[in-house]
């Protein structure tokens, strides 16, 4: 089979890895994206949702994604938390919303909701119209091998790729982190997440909603027209079993529960769950090897963060490789990685840990934990600056992000 030269090569075409692609073509870089999807086939049904928040989605309009979705998404305008655990004096609550955001643009938002196929339908069409990039699809890697001043790739089908750098955007369960010898760390939170879409009986206004309750979060969150993906934690085996039940059911056990906090709802479409798992990586960076997204980390879903994360992945390695390449010197080399590790590693980190903190301290009815949650709450809706500063984190709309992140 034929070799195939190019200066990067990213394996995975999902929305971490296409987008990165489209920022390292735009760029003038030559790459090549290895797609396991069969672009002959039907999709599989995929009623993921995403939260975009205002960082991400100044990325995805650098890119030239953003137009392609444009009326197709639904602006999110709050993200509210309600402590559904026993108090003394009622559920504490915090309510950021648009005007939380200190660095914000005109017009811009705390986000966007985009349904998963929307955003990839975007994604490769803007792939298919980039002439930088090489398509190989459908296209598995399987092994690597570092050589001087590049990488060799080698696909299932024989064919083998030859870069400076190899980029792994192929998921948690990551064959190139797991070819660059990439240990990870993590816990099984032995629960699940149902997830479905609802019709709402009342108005979202664009909030997201999240309600901690003793066994694990339920939250909603916007979609357009008067409708929400709800995700509801529970223990492991609860939500499988839910999802198989008949959709009249789950509504009567949904609104049983939760119709007091998101009003009277309908299933409007397939109804799934997924487990609920922590891991990170131990580091992002191997020889002449970089890893970003689900490859990098999983992380607990609360707060949508997850290909945020991804998205801050994409801006940061896309830095690193751009500077290094305007100061003359090696895109695969150690001071190129090194400056994308050194950016994330610590960040993305802190983010995994912290929702998993959230999520041990808010899941319990714990005596000792209720006054420390209620006055968090109290704290981050009182007072101005906490107020701000988090809605900054969760925006990705500070100042000091990569350029891709800024307006």
């Amino acid at each position: 089979m034929a070799n195939i030269d190019t200066e990067i090569a990213i394996i995975g075409a999902g929305p971490a890895g296409s987008s990165l692609a489209l920022a390292l073509a735009q760029a003038g870089f030559k790459v090549a994206l290895v797609d396991a999807r069969d672009p002959a086939a039907t999709p599989p049904t995929d009623t993921r949702n995403y939260a975009i928040v205002t960082g991400s989605w100044r990325l995805l309009t650098a890119i030239g994604a953003a137009q392609r979705i444009e009326g197709e998404t639904q602006p999110l305008h709050g993200l509210e938390a309600v402590d559904g655990g026993t108090h003394w004096f009622g559920a504490p609550s915090i309510l950021f919303g648009d005007e939380d955001l200190v660095h914000r643009g005109e017009d811009e938002t705390l986000g966007q909701m985009v349904q998963a196929p929307i955003l990839q339908d975007a994604l490769d069409k803007a792939i298919a119209d980039e002439p930088r990039i090489t398509l190989l699809a459908p296209a598995l890697f399987k092994n690597c091998k570092p050589a001087p001043g590049s990488i060799d790739v080698e696909l299932e089908d024989g064919r083998t790729l030859s870069a400076r750098l190899l980029i792994g955007a192929d998921g948690m369960k990551s064959p190139v982190r797991h070819a660059a010898g990439i240990e990870v760390q993590g816990r099984d939170y032995g629960k699940s997440v149902f997830a479905a879409n609802v019709t709402l009986s009342r108005p979202h206004d664009g909030i997201a909603r999240q309600l901690f309750t003793p066994e694990g979060p339920f939250a909603t969150l916007p979609l357009p027209g008067n409708r929400a993906n709800l995700a509801w934690y529970m223990k492991r085996g609860a939500p499988e079993a839910l999802a198989r039940l008949p959709k009249e059911e789950v509504e009567a056990e949904l609104n049983h529960r939760f119709a007091h906090f998101a009003g009277t709802m309908t299933i409007d479409g397939p109804m799934g769950s997924y487990p609920l798992i922590l891991q990170i990586a131990e580091h992002l960076v191997g020889e002449r090897i970089a890893i970003v997204g689900d490859a990098a980390r999983r992380l607990n879903p609360l707060a949508g963060q997850g290909l945020n994360q991804g998205f801050r992945d994409i801006a940061a390695l896309h830095q690193a490789i751009v500077e290094t390449d305007r100061a003359g010197l090696d895109i695969g080399g150690a001071q190129a990685l090194g400056a994308y590790e050194s950016s994330r590693r610590f960040g993305a980190s802190t983010a995994a840990l912290g929702m998993d903190a959230i999520d041990r301290l808010f899941s319990n009815d714990n005596t000792f934990a209720k006054p420390l949650r209620g006055l968090s709450l109290l704290a981050a809706n009182t007072i101005a600056p906490v107020r701000h500063k988090l809605a900054s984190l969760a925006s990705a709309s500070s100042p000091d992000l990569p350029p891709l992140m800024q307006p």
